[in-house]
């Protein structure tokens, strides 16, 4: 019997797909344990919720009294900074507002950006950690946009024209997908750079 779910487990008999509920945690290797939990910790706001450090891992959540953990940093990595390995961890976060100041925090903090996007479904900042691993805070906006979408935004001007230009451009591309021409190159998505 379940308790959390809206409809009864799937039989094995019935070759239904079992429903994941989400997303609970992401593990990665890392080569400076101590640099990456400062951080997790200091730039990106995250708790840590347990730590073993003879055997070299950290847990880290940004709700620990929701879930245990939605990051672990565990000592090990073997590839060069240069290797694509995980292609992004996103942060989601409640409100626009705190995109915005993500936008600053991470300037404050000399973090390498990749871009400030808009994916018409979503306002996104995506950066790097301190070992090249991509990350993004972002924010929902209700709104439905076909992906690939990508538009560039302006995260210092005032939150009602972000979601007024998000708004428009979404009512104009949202059903096809749209990428901003010169975005990728402006960015550098893609190069391998």
């Amino acid at each position: 019997m379940s308790i959390d779910r809206e409809t009864e487990p799937a039989s094995p008999s019935t070759g239904d797909i079992p429903r994941i509920g989400h997303l609970g945690h992401v593990g990665i290797f890392v080569e400076d344990l101590d640099a990456e939990v400062a951080f997790y910790r200091d730039v990106l706001g995250l708790q840590v919720t347990d730590s073993q450090p003879d055997m070299g891992i950290t847990f880290m959540s940004s709700q620990p009294e929701i879930e245990h953990h939605e990051l672990l940093l565990s000592l090990g990595r073997t590839s060069s900074r240069d290797a694509l390995m995980v292609q992004q961890i996103a942060w989601r976060c409640d409100s626009l507002d705190d995109v915005i100041a993500f936008h600053y925090r991470l300037k404050e903090c000399n973090v390498t950006l990749d871009m400030e996007v808009s994916h018409g479904n979503a306002i996104g900042i995506y950066f790097y950690d301190p070992e090249g691993n991509r990350n993004e805070v972002y924010w929902s906006t209700g709104l439905k946009a076909t992906q690939a979408y990508l538009a560039s935004v302006d995260l210092e001007a005032p939150p009602e024209e972000i979601l007024q230009r998000v708004k428009a451009n979404v009512d104009v591309y949202g059903a096809s997908g749209f990428i901003e021409p010169g975005f990728m190159e402006q960015m550098q998505i893609g190069s391998g750079d």
